[in-house]
């Protein structure tokens, strides 16, 4: 096959210059860098041929002025048009390969009538026109292809269509997820009797009495008959408590003892929710141990979170779940009409899913009449939650805490006379462009305003602190990054000074965790046995997570370093020490520039007193923020709702699952509604995705994509590693790209890191496949030993904490995968799931299948001094930059002519992350709409009419129709998932995907020339397979 670039070049310096003058791309078929250049047209070039003024450079006599210049612009323009249109690649198949597709599309002619019956494609259709082709849908015969003959779907069969697909799904769920759930509610008096039974001899029980002891201390115990006197009174109760009230742990318990001792215990299925795996299953763990049984195994208390469960016994039972759980419910039982009491726990986080859970619950309400629901949350903003659930009745259970002594920055610094070393010398603005940060107005005027205030502050801290206290704190103001220097310094500080006690450190994310674990494991005193360390995140092991609540033996000191997951949704009974970094981890997105970002924000002061009450369990206790009084008096009261500054696929797919009705009419119903502009922007999204179709129901693979622990794009990015059998290092990009790469770049070693990160790559111009390079060589180090791992992560700066991280997300995907019926073995390894695995350029199509349409074109950057990196292009944006932590950042010279990435994010440009270069092929068989079409003299194939290639019109239509083929294929296959028989090479569909594959990866790599060598004289810049 040959990729050409025509037999002539533009000069030297004459490619067209996106940004200048206003020129932009537009949807027309246009040159190879994608559409037309608005400034030029066929008439003008005819026209200035037609008078002979143009022959020889010359402008016309009678222009005068500024008009002449007009003329040399617009002739510039002519050329530069000309110049791209001729340098197209060329999309080109020897007479072998011609012959045998033609052959098998013949083999493979599937059934006529296919195309007469809109309902089995309809779903997979992206827009009406007839050109265009939706991902998984045949395009209309080349001679109807210029008229419009929009298809109309019959909704009947289309529901139909949905439930049965669902049905199958849920028939591979139900021996484990829907286990509890799937239960027949009826009363049965001889379990009554035999649960009253139970309950009586608990009252003889040492384990249980010791245990009760304790119980009747908590605030929450003393409340015990007016909490079980409202909720059997209400049909909805808000429970707001301080730290430590014992709500989460004794309400589900005061609900269940009350029927039991009732004689009614059968009827009691008791689920309470909470935000996090580790949380759901501690608080189950220790309701367990205060009922003294073990959790779950048919007892009174068990827990399920995703991929795991030890279920209670299946009546009289209190369940502690994940808010996915129920949400996954839902989609089964829209009623969940085998729960008796709904308790939502910890719901003033305001996480997208609990706000989700609370509007759809409070529509269940009417429906389900007998339902209890109780919502608990701390003592923030109780009375919202009231008044949204129509003024329903509250109870205020009233903490039990020790006092807690409070210390701002100022106060640290003086204490431990700390002197900060290696600030970011950076003016603010450069920060943020090295760090992704896109500020917000109301942050920039918040900024503005403790910058102006700052002189003022700074003169009143001069009576109480050393001159060297405000030197350094105006050195740390400076720098935007937590200072991990003086939390090591405040954690030895605490060890050496202060009483006995665990220390709890709150940190933004898991790379602050993990250099600070690392720093503390490189100081000499910490690595001794008095000391055990544990980091904390929502991600790890959850095996690794209980560690938390084990109590140390005598003389040996625990220190916790923990996000926000530490502030309310668990309790480490032996905290008395807690350390506030004054940050936490915020997603925002800009709906007018479609860029999401992921920053490091200060806390509010609802999170500030929440991590206060950590320190107050079981002594008076100490608790160290980490920023100034000033900053102490700007904080907000609260954070702003997750609904209202995050993208909203995810969320749109879920209310399309569990068949909620319109998404703008759903979301408007909420307690705090996104704007409309999020919800046009995520339904816009999901219908180029083929999640949606135009009347914005599921499609099959939307019904997929809604089950994924993922964002849709990458939720279709392992579908289709799946399918293509490349799974092993699709998981590993998906994963990645889901939590975070594995690199560091340790401070004044930037350019070493970088080096060892191209070596990693293997010139492969791709950073996607850079990180499973490098996770396959962690992997092969690692089987070799301990020492072997750490010397090929330091060598690399790779983080072998990050590392393990995505090795445990690619066995959640598996999962996923194997319960869905995609692959045949929860091992990402299995070597049925990847076959093509090392096919690089395989790899390559299967990223653009997930991430389309996030396409960038490549033109070289000629330069007389040398090569230059390349410039890049976006559709949308014009001109915009590769990030330089990309391995594609400085490249000089590419293979092809177009990019496609993961994330687009405005700081002082528009950066693009995370980026692969692909061929022509890969973005016609897993790009968007294909269609055939004549610019002059040149015979074009297009991808969504902007990128275009030339083609002779015979294999255009051969590419057309063997993607058509594709396309049925995996319609197919998404509609009835199975592991793709590769052994089975005469099946059809083994012909069909052996030849894409073929096509895609046996090409000769083009030998392109260097951009800085290019001259006017004609070259041919083809590649042959």
């Amino acid at each position: 096959m040959n990729y050409g670039y025509g037999n002539r070049r533009g000069r030297r310096g004459e490619g067209r210059r996106y940004g200048d003058g206003g020129s932009r791309w537009d949807g027309g078929a246009g040159s190879s860098g994608g559409g037309r250049y608005t400034g030029s047209s066929e008439r003008d070039s005819e026209e200035e041929r037609g008078h002979g003024w143009g022959r020889r450079g010359k402008h016309p006599p009678h222009l005068k002025g500024r008009e002449i210049g007009l003329w040399y612009a617009k002739r510039g323009g002519i050329k530069r048009s000309e110049a791209e249109r001729k340098s197209r690649a060329v999309v080109q198949m020897d007479e072998q390969r011609e012959q045998h597709i033609t052959q098998l599309l013949n083999s493979v002619q599937r059934d006529a009538s296919r195309d007469a019956h809109p309902s089995t494609s309809q779903s997979w259709r992206m827009k009406e026109e007839p050109s265009g082709h939706s991902y998984f849908d045949g395009d209309d015969p080349p001679e109807l292809q210029n008229i419009k003959v929009p298809k109309i779907e019959p909704k009947e069969e289309k529901q139909e269509n949905e439930d049965e697909l669902g049905a199958s799904v849920k028939e591979k769920l139900n021996d484990t997820d829907l286990e509890y759930l799937f239960q027949d509610v009826v009363r049965i008096p001889s379990l009554d009797e035999e649960l009253k039974k139970d309950q009586q001899k608990k009252k003889d029980n040492a384990r249980y009495l010791d245990m009760l002891k304790f119980r009747e201390k908590l605030p929450s115990y003393e409340m015990r008959e007016k909490l079980v006197g409202l909720i059997n009174a209400n049909q909805v109760l808000v429970i707001s408590g301080e730290t430590g009230c014992g709500k989460t742990t004794q309400v589900t318990q005061f609900i269940l003892d009350d029927f039991i001792e009732r004689g009614i215990g059968s009827l009691c299925r008791v689920v309470c929710t909470q935000p996090r795996r580790i949380s759901a299953i501690s608080v189950a763990e220790r309701v367990a141990a205060e009922r003294a049984e073990s959790v779950g195994e048919g007892k009174s208390c068990g827990y399920q979170i995703r991929l795991q469960s030890r279920l209670p016994r299946k009546q009289g039972s209190v369940l502690y779940c994940t808010t996915g759980i129920i949400l996954q419910w839902l989609r089964s039982d829209p009623s969940l009409s085998s729960i008796s009491h709904l308790v939502l726990d910890e719901i003033h986080e305001r996480s997208l899913q609990s706000d989700v859970l609370l509007t759809i619950v409070k529509d269940l309400l009417t429906a389900r009449k007998d339902l209890k629901v109780i919502l608990m949350s701390a003592t923030l903003n109780a009375e919202k939650f009231s008044k949204y659930f129509n003024n329903c009745s509250m109870i205020h259970i009233p903490g039990y805490t020790y006092p807690v002594k409070e210390y701002l920055l100022e106060d640290v610094v003086e204490l431990l006379r700390f002197k900060p070393q290696h600030q970011d010398r950076r003016p603010r603005n450069r920060r943020g462009f090295m760090h992704g940060q896109n500020v917000q107005p109301e942050k920039e005027q918040k900024e503005a305003e403790y910058h102006e205030s700052w002189p003022c502050f700074a003169r009143t801290l001069r009576d109480r602190y050393s001159d060297s206290t405000i030197d350094a704190l105006k050195m740390m103001d400076d720098d935007d990054k937590i200072n991990l220097e003086l939390i090591v310094a405040l954690i030895r500080h605490i060890v050496m000074k202060e009483d006995d006690g665990a220390i709890l450190v709150f940190l933004p994310g898991w790379d602050n965790i993990s250099s600070l674990n690392d720093l503390l494991m490189a100081d000499q005193m910490f690595k001794s046995d008095r000391f055990i360390i544990i980091p904390l995140h929502s991600l790890m092991p959850t095996v690794s997570q209980t560690q938390v609540f084990k109590k140390p033996p005598p003389g040996m000191r625990k220190i916790v370093i923990a996000t926000n997951i530490a502030e309310t949704s668990i309790t480490i009974d032996d905290v008395v020490y807690v350390i506030d970094g004054g940050k936490i981890k915020e997603t925002h997105f800009d709906t007018q520039n479609n860029i999401r970002t992921m920053t490091a924000e200060w806390v509010s002061l609802a999170n500030a007193k929440q991590r206060k009450g950590r320190a107050g369990r079981v002594s008076p206790g100490k608790c160290y923020h980490l920023y100034n009084g000033l900053r102490a008096s700007l904080l907000d009261s609260y954070q702003l709702p997750e609904i209202q500054r995050t993208p909203l696929e995810e969320l749109c797919l879920q209310i399309k699952i569990l068949k909620l009705g319109p998404i703008a009419s759903f979301l408007q119903k909420t307690m705090d509604p996104p704007s409309d502009k999020a919800i046009e922007l995520a339904i816009t999204h999901l219908v180029d995705l083929n999640a949606l179709d135009r009347n914005e129901e599921l499609t099959p693979l939307g019904f997929h994509l809604a089950r994924m622990p993922v964002e849709p794009h990458i939720g279709k990015l392992i579908l289709f590693g799946a399918l293509l059998g490349c799974l092993d290092p699709v998981l590993t990009i998906a994963a990645s790209l889901s939590f975070k790469d594995p690199f560091f770049i340790p401070l004044g070693k930037e350019k070493i890191a970088d080096q060892r990160k191209k070596l990693l790559s293997q010139n492969s111009r791709s950073d996607h496949l850079t990180i499973v390079y490098a996770f396959w060589g962690w992997e092969d180090a690692k089987k070799q030993g301990s020492r072997f791992e750490r010397e090929y992560c330091w060598k690399n700066f790779l983080s072998a904490n990050t590392l393990q991280m995505l090795q445990n997300m690619k066995g959640q995907f598996a999962e996923h995968l194997l319960a869905a019926g995609f692959v045949s073995s929860r091992d990402p390894k299995d070597s049925s799931s990847n076959i093509n695995s090392e096919n690089e350029k395989l790899i390559k199509a299967v990223i653009v299948a997930g991430l389309y349409p996030k396409v960038a074109s490549i033109r070289p950057n000629h330069s007389k001094k040398g090569p230059k990196p390349a410039k890049v292009y976006t559709k949308a944006d014009g001109k915009v930059c590769i990030h330089p932590k990309s391995v594609n950042a400085e490249e000089t010279q590419f293979h092809y002519t177009w990019l496609i990435y993961h994330l687009k994010m405005k700081t002082t440009s528009i950066f693009l992350y995370d980026c692969t270069e692909v061929s022509p092929f890969s973005l016609l068989f897993f790009g968007g709409d294909i269609s055939i079409q004549s610019d002059q003299d040149q015979e074009t194939i297009a991808v969504d009419e902007w990128i275009v290639f030339q083609s002779p019109a015979r294999i255009a239509h051969l590419v057309k129709d063997l993607r058509k083929e594709l396309d049925v294929l995996l319609e197919e296959k998404i509609k009835s998932p199975c592991p793709v028989v590769w052994s089975d090479q005469g099946s059809k569909d083994c012909a069909v995907l052996f030849a894409i594959i073929d096509l895609i990866t046996t090409q000769e790599k083009p030998l392109l020339e260097a951009p800085g060598k290019a001259t006017s004289e004609p070259t041919n810049r083809s590649l042959f397979i």
